[in-house]
């Protein structure tokens, strides 16, 4: 009876993140429609304009067309990213039966939420910040201080046997920076959103500046000039090809804190943006030393925004950076090296007239020699 249960839970799991993955893809699919409604309502406040009016403004309607087929252009490198997605996240072994297909049909009929939309919209302005050269800029003021962190504490050592996990990888633009280096890198995402445009970017793009997006298109408002919300931009600004063919790189799909279990197999874990995306901090930062090898570097750099704060039936342990700090120490963790009011925008449009930055908290902690998981300390 108990194995029965077991597997029946085993089934509703699986069926559940079959049914999510369907519903990722649906948001994708209905980018179009969704973009092109938002542009109706531009055109109802347009025509409820005087006559008088709308002679001030002889091109709008012209420059909403404009917008429109940046909308349609979008949509394009969208579908080519959800080719043979299906694939991408089951094992090997498991075959997708009918019924899968159909529990995906019934999801497509289904209109994406507010909040899948938006996932769609942060993954265009998320190819520009991690594989566009309008990104530079922001990749170099958080990329560049945790990659010199990592390399001058372990750069002494041959790079393929140094291992450096990634979680909150993104579209896997520092994964792709340490791997071009040599060393064994392997970035972990749970957002199927970013890990289709991820796996789009990092297998599919031949060539360097081979596609045109619209990142901007969505802003409808602080725009400096009108030919600026239809700004195009070119991607990937490098060949992914450029990272050699047996290199040890990688991206895993999952929860962080289910997957890495293993004690004492990472030499260094970066994380940029990443810690507050936590539910519970306390766990992330234990299981982080608990994957460490003794000796083993955390490299952190990004603020405390906490995804999920005030959302229902969410749990969220919002702390201070100083509760976090004591914590680390508590744990284990020497702090080597701490850097406050790292100034860093995410996905920012340069050219528009408002501007948000974090002053992030960027540190290094080391796992001391002799040390051995969490557990270990603690007992």
């Amino acid at each position: 009876m108990a194995d029965q249960i077991v597997e029946s839970l085993q089934e509703q799991e699986e069926r559940e993140e079959r049914e999510h993955f369907a519903r990722v893809i649906n948001s994708f699919k209905f980018y179009k429609l969704y973009s092109v409604k938002r542009l109706h309502l531009s055109k109802e406040s347009y025509y409820q304009l005087s006559e008088q009016h709308r002679l001030r403004i002889p091109r709008y309607l012209e420059n909403l067309e404009v917008i429109q087929t940046c909308i349609v252009h979008n949509y394009e490198v969208l579908k080519l990213m959800l080719q043979d997605c299906q694939y991408m996240f089951l094992n090997k072994d498991e075959a997708i039966t009918d019924a899968d297909f159909e529990r995906v049909k019934k999801a497509d009929c289904a209109p994406p939420t507010t909040e899948e939309m938006d996932k769609v919209k942060t993954v265009i302005k998320q190819i520009v910040r991690d594989w566009g050269e309008d990104g530079r800029v922001e990749r170099e003021a958080c990329y560049q201080p945790v990659m010199h962190a990592v390399l001058t504490r372990v750069g002494s050592r041959k790079p393929s046997d140094v291992k450096i996990l990634i979680p909150g990888a993104g579209l896997g633009r520092l994964v792709f920076e340490f791997a071009r280096l040599g060393y064994s890198c392997q970035g972990n995402e749970w957002s199927l959103h970013m890990l289709l445009a991820s796996n789009f970017i990092l297998n599919k793009c031949q060539e360097r500046n081979s596609f045109v997006i619209y990142p901007w298109v969505h802003q409808f408002t602080n725009n400096l000039a009108t030919k600026d919300q239809a700004r195009r931009a070119v991607f990937p600004d490098i060949s992914p090809h450029q990272v050699s063919s047996d290199a040890d790189f990688s991206m895993v799909a999952g929860d962080f804190t289910k997957i890495y279990t293993e004690p004492n197999s990472w030499n260094a874990v970066v994380t940029v943006f990443f810690l507050d995306t936590a539910h519970n901090i306390i766990e992330y930062l234990e299981t982080i030393y608990n994957i460490l090898v003794p000796g083993g570097y955390f490299v952190n750099l990004g603020p405390l925004l906490y995804h999920w704060s005030g959302q229902a039936r969410e749990m969220s342990i919002e702390l201070s950076y100083e509760e976090v700090r004591k914590i680390m120490l508590d744990i284990g963790f020497e702090i080597e090296k701490e850097d406050m009011n790292v100034r860093c925008s995410y996905t920012q449009n340069p050219l528009s007239l408002m501007q948000h930055y974090y002053n992030c908290v960027m540190f290094v902690a080391k796992k001391p020699l002799g040390r051995n998981s969490h557990h270990d300390n603690a007992s």
